[in-house]
């Protein structure tokens, strides 16, 4: 009998819930390093920072503003083959970050089909409940907005915070992600 996949539960300050089930035999350290943030409550009272119309709802545009979640992880997006992992799209939750960014702790849910991100950004858990919160997150309203490397994105008007992030692994243990030991950009250490 197979191990059950750990199940991650979002609560969202307007009461909803997103459950996603995470996938580590297709991103296995990319899980361990999400696991790792959420049981350090690394993701809790954060306000959902970068929304895209038509592409993603992003958690973090500046790894959460936290030291804790400013790390490197191998990028595990070519980790199995393109025809058994999922693809990056609604009900899909992807690691963010990479090319000399920070990859540790980034993560967003696309909000249509991304086939350009295919390859570049691990999918590593599909969404069992609480799509129709991430469909209204990329709806709301929202104003540009700039962090210090000069990326210019779109932040929502009013805040939509993640009140917590739970994960059951149904007893079983994660180690935590082994990370890459690479410099870290310095406009990612300021914050």
């Amino acid at each position: 009998m197979t191990s059950p996949n750990p199940i991650a539960t979002f609560v969202m300050q307007n009461g909803a819930k997103i459950v996603v089930e995470l996938m580590p035999h297709l991103a296995p350290n990319t899980v361990r390093s999400f696991i790792h943030l959420a049981n350090q409550g690394a993701f809790d009272h954060h306000p959902i920072e970068r929304i895209e119309r038509d592409f993603v709802v992003d958690a973090s545009a500046y790894a959460f503003r936290r030291a804790a979640c400013r790390y490197l992880i191998a990028n595990e997006a070519a980790l199995v083959p393109e025809s058994q992992r999922l693809l990056p799209d609604l009900g899909t939750i992807c690691m963010g970050g990479y090319e000399n960014g920070i990859a540790g702790g980034e993560f967003f849910f696309p909000l249509t089909p991304q086939k350009r991100l295919d390859g570049g950004y691990p999918c590593f858990g599909k969404i069992l409940g609480g799509v129709d919160e991430i469909v209204r997150l990329g709806q709301v309203a929202v104003e540009p907005a700039t962090i210090p490397d000069g990326m210019d994105y779109r932040r929502p008007v009013e805040p939509q915070v993640i009140i917590g992030v739970t994960v059951d692994t149904f007893g079983i243990d994660y180690d935590a992600p082994d990370k890459l030991d690479t410099a870290l950009p310095a406009h990612w250490l300021a914050g």
